[in-house]
């Protein structure tokens, strides 16, 4: 098993590393779980150009992260099958150009996302919450500030189109100001058992990719 995260802005009050942490500790929790899965090298930095002009954004684009992604699974060949947890939105399309690719080459390889149902979609009230539960410690609460509010429906073809950063100036889609730690606890907890039980399920059941 794989986390794949990225590298990127999340509002003044949240580290770069937000999607990278959230999906390595889902990773540790799931592989905690299973006898039969090895938590591999982490990907910190994918695909992140909707955040280019936020001072810390790295990002190797969606051809390179694909190649990696490849590269990796044929690489893995002596492993039954290479599983993702994938922490960044960014990331999905990409994931799944990879998957058909190595899919036609006879190889077995899944992927998953963080999504958190009902959640905002960064920096805002589901992820500060999580972090406030893991990691307080980063969270820079003087700094947390209401973002754009509108929901992805609305405002998701404007960022693709023309960066996060012309849509939501402060870097945050939702409201983190009501985050708590007891909301990160229930969100984490629900995200390792539906996400773990997907894992179980490929694992338990391989079939087709």
């Amino acid at each position: 098993m794989i986390a794949l995260g990225s590298c990127e802005q999340h509002g003044p009050h949240l580290p770069l590393d937000v999607d990278t942490r959230i999906a390595v500790a889902v990773a540790e929790a799931i592989v905690d779980r299973r006898a039969d899965l090895t938590l591999g090298p982490t990907l910190a930095i994918g695909a992140s150009g909707e955040h280019a002009g936020f001072a810390g954004t790295l990002s190797i684009g969606t051809e390179v992260l694909e190649s990696v992604l490849v590269e990796l699974v044929r690489s893995a060949d002596h492993f039954e099958s290479v599983l993702v947890i994938n922490g960044h939105g960014g990331n999905v399309t990409t994931l799944a150009t990879a998957s058909t690719r190595l899919a036609a080459e006879g190889r077995n390889f899944r992927h998953v996302n963080c999504h958190i149902s009902g959640g905002d979609p960064h920096a805002g009230w589901s992820e500060t919450s999580i972090l406030l539960h893991l990691w307080p410690e980063v969270v820079r609460l003087d700094l947390v500030e209401v973002g754009v509010t509108a929901p992805w429906s609305e405002i998701g073809a404007r960022v693709i189109a023309e960066g996060f950063a012309a849509v939501a100036p402060n870097g945050v889609l939702g409201d983190p100001t009501r985050a708590t730690a007891a909301d990160g606890q229930r969100l984490f907890d629900g995200l390792v058992d539906r996400l773990g039980a997907t894992v179980a399920g490929w694992l338990d059941d391989p079939g087709e990719p």
